[in-house]
C-alpha cells in the first residue's frame, strides 16, 4: 500500500448520504490487478448493484491493463516498443492521449518523470533476480535510450514512434492512477452516487460514505510505525504515494530504491516517501514519482507552482516537509 494507511473511519456527524433519507451500503472487494493490489469500495442503494458495479469496475480495469501492459505481447504498448528504431505505430486515441499527457508532465517535471525510463528495467530488476550492480557501462548504454524527446508523436496519423532502437515506454509511474480515474469516470457515469478506488496507494474518490462521513486518508507518521501523524480528508479528489519500502536492492550493505533517476540511470536517494494530493490520480502518480526524483527542495517547489495540488515528503532521516497548501502539526 506504498506506506499509506487508508481507513474508512469518518469525522464529522453521522448524517445520512447526500442529506437523504435513503440508505446506502458500502460493498467492497480487493483482488490483483495490474500486477497490484486494487480495493474498490462502491456506495450502493443495495449489495446486489454494488456488486454489479464492482464487476463492471473489473472489466474496466482489464480493459486498460490488455491496452497499456509492456508484459503483454499483444497489448499497443508491446507494438510500439517492438518498433522502436523501426517504424511508427498507429495507436487508438485513448493511447496517443496518455502518452501526449505523459510527455507534457515530462515537460513540467524537466524529465524526472519519463516513461522510456522503462529501458532500464534491462540493468535494474527488483524482482529478487539481481545478483550484481550493474556496471557503468551498462548504466550509460540503458541510460542513452532514456528520452522522452526521443518519442515522436503524429498527432494527425494518431503514430506513435520510438526513434532509437531499444527504447522502451512503459507505464509504472502512471498507469494505475489512470485507471482509478478511467473507472471513477466509468462509475459515475454510471450514477454510481460514491466510491473510493485504490490501486495500491494511487487512490480516487467522489460522494462521501454511506453514512455521509467524509473519505480520510491517514498519513503515517514517519518515526513511529503503526501511528497516524495526521488525517486528510479527500473530497472529489485523489492522491498517491511512492515509496514501497519492500522494492529495493541491497549490494555490500547498501540499499538501492527502484526509482531510477532518468538522467543517471542510477537509483535516487535521501527521499524516504512522497505523498501528492490533487484532483486526479494520474496526475498524483506522475508526480509522485517525480517528487521522489527531484528531491525534497526541487520537488517542494514544483508543487507549489502547481494549482490545487500538495505534496508531503518524508526523508530518508524521517524528517517532514510539506507544499504551502497544506498545514501539519509539528512532529514529536
Amino acid at each position: 500500500m506504498k506506506g499509506l494507511v487508508v481507513l474508512f473511519l469518518g469525522i464529522l456527524t453521522m448524517t445520512s448520504f447526500c442529506g437523504q433519507a435513503q440508505k446506502y451500503v458500502s460493498v467492497k472487494r480487493s483482488l490483483k490487478l495490474m500486477g497490484s493490489t486494487f480495493e474498490l469500495t462502491v456506495v450502493a442503494n443495495n449489495e446486489d448493484i454494488g456488486y454489479i458495479n464492482l464487476q463492471e469496475a473489473i472489466a474496466e480495469i482489464k480493459r486498460i491493463e490488455n491496452l497499456i501492459s509492456s508484459w503483454d505481447p499483444d497489448s499497443e504498448t508491446s507494438e510500439i516498443n517492438r518498433n522502436a528504431g523501426v517504424k511508427p505505430v498507429k495507436v487508438s486515441l485513448e493511447l496517443y492521449k496518455l502518452i501526449e499527457r505523459s510527455i507534457q508532465i515530462s515537460e513540467i517535471t524537466n524529465g524526472a518523470f519519463d516513461i522510456t525510463i522503462a529501458a532500464m528495467e534491462e540493468v535494474w530488476k527488483f524482482d529478487g533476480s539481481m545478483t550484481t550492480l550493474p556496471t557503468p557501462e551498462q548504466i550509460r548504454s540503458a541510460v542513452s535510450k532514456v528520452g522522452y524527446k526521443k518519442i515522436a508523436l503524429n498527432k494527425a496519423e494518431n503514430t506513435v514512434f520510438l526513434t532509437e532502437k531499444g527504447m522502451k515506454i512503459g507505464f509504472g509511474a502512471i498507469g494505475k492512477g489512470y485507471a482509478a480515474d478511467k473507472v471513477r469516470e466509468l462509475l459515475v457515469s454510471k450514477q454510481v452516487p460514491a466510491g473510493m478506488i485504490n490501486a495500491s496507494g494511487d487512490i480516487t474518490t467522489w460522494g462521501t460514505k454511506a453514512t455521509g462521513e467524509k473519505w480520510l486518508i491517514g498519513v503515517d507518521h514517519p518515526r513511529r510505525n503503526g501511528k497516524i501523524f495526521t488525517w486528510l480528508p479527500l473530497i472529489e479528489s485523489s492522491v498517491s504515494i511512492a515509496g514501497n519500502p519492500d522494492r529495493y536492492v541491497s549490494f555490500n550493505g547498501k540499499k538501492y530504491a527502484h526509482y531510477i533517476d532518468p538522467e543517471s540511470g542510477y537509483p535516487t536517494t535521501g527521499i524516504s516517501k512522497v505523498t501528492v494530493l490533487a484532483k486526479r490520480a494520474e496526475l498524483c502518480d506522475a508526480l509522485a514519482t517525480a517528487v521522489y526524483i527531484l528531491g525534497k527542495e526541487k520537488g517542494i517547489s514544483l508543487i507549489n507552482q502547481l494549482g490545487d495540488t500538495e505534496v508531503i515528503i518524508v526523508d530518508r532521516f524521517n524528517q517532514m516537509f510539506n507544499s504551502n497548501g497544506i498545514i501539519l502539526d509539528t512532529l514529536e
